[in-house]
């Protein structure tokens, strides 16, 4: 097969993964037009259209999606030996893309990134922040941050955070007004915030465990929230009681601005793990990272990290 014959597959897949010959263009170092004239041969080689094209969007089609099936696995094999045979000499360089929630930049990436990039000035990085759990390689991700509790189980995934405890909080403003709740079950008279998932789920049952007893409480309160952060903030405002890990929240129950509850019924939660789609090799310039993550780690939290986890996105 011919040098253009695989980088037309190569641009092929990239642009079904990402829906977007620009994108294609960038994760590849090429023009957009070199993207679209490596996908108009390979069409006219395979005598098929493999793309509807519109001036906003870019959709496979029928035979694209069949040619897609059958291409990809080969294709991700060839651009990982290429990695392979590229990662032999020099420094690791490149761009690496991320996928994470607000919450993994901020007590994981955040407090080392500058000292990361300075120590691989050859290396670029793009992270998305997002709370959806999506499919790495369809969406052209090299690899995501989150808690190990919420990974599926069809990817790698690498520790690069200490286990941490789930936390029951409120203001002690709230706790003044509403009494202190020492046993799971009192949570039912108390005004609970719940949290919304990306996927639309309300999580209302609250997991507790001590040396005799595991407990399932189905909670209940008037406000559902769909942001870890905010969900802070709501408890610091005397709002309700929230459940969530102690990492979150540790400064603020230090300055005595949350009160942490049920301390003997708090199970354990798995911590930050970094995962990518499964595969014999890894690229260097990911390799890098895993390994400076592990030697770098910032755990725990210093104040700064703590706070910024407040942060409005929108601000």
């Amino acid at each position: 097969m011919r040098q253009n014959q695989l980088d037309g597959l190569v641009a092929f897949v990239c642009v079904a993964r990402l829906a977007n010959f620009s994108s294609a263009a960038q994760r590849l170092g090429v023009s957009p037009s070199a993207v679209s004239q490596s996908i108009r041969a390979l069409e006219h080689r395979l005598g098929v259209m493999l793309f509807h094209r519109t001036t906003r969007s870019v959709h496979l089609t029928d035979a694209g999606a069949r040619f897609l099936a059958r291409v990809q696995p080969a294709v991700d094999e060839l651009i990982s030996a290429s990695t392979d045979v590229g990662d032999d000499g020099g420094p690791p360089s490149g761009l690496l893309r991320l996928i994470m929630p607000r919450a993994g930049y901020l007590l994981a990436l955040r407090p080392l990134l500058r000292d990361f990039l300075e120590t691989y000035p050859e290396m670029k990085m793009e992270i998305a922040i997002d709370n959806t759990m999506i499919d790495l390689s369809s969406h052209g991700f090299d690899a995501g941050i989150r808690f190990g509790g919420f990974v599926e189980k069809d990817v790698t995934s690498v520790s690069i955070g200490p286990s941490m405890m789930w936390s029951v909080v409120a203001s002690p403003e709230y706790i003044a007004k509403r009494g202190i709740a020492r046993h799971p079950r009192d949570l039912l008279t108390h005004e609970c915030i719940k949290f919304r998932r990306t996927s639309g789920e309300i999580i209302q049952r609250w997991n507790f465990t001590n040396k005799n007893e595991n407990l399932m409480i189905n909670i209940d309160g008037r406000l559902i929230l769909g942001d870890l952060a905010v969900m802070v903030q709501a408890a610091l405002d005397g709002l309700g009681v929230i459940y969530t890990v102690n990492g979150y929240v540790e400064r603020f129950i230090e300055e005595g601005r949350l009160v942490r509850m049920l301390e003997d019924w708090s199970p354990p939660t798995s911590g930050l793990v970094l995962y990518y789609p499964a595969r014999p090799r890894i690229s260097r310039k990911l390799k890098v990272l895993i390994d400076y993550l592990h030697t770098h780690s910032k755990f725990p939290l210093d104040e700064t990290s703590s706070h910024d986890f407040m942060l409005d996105p929108l601000s």
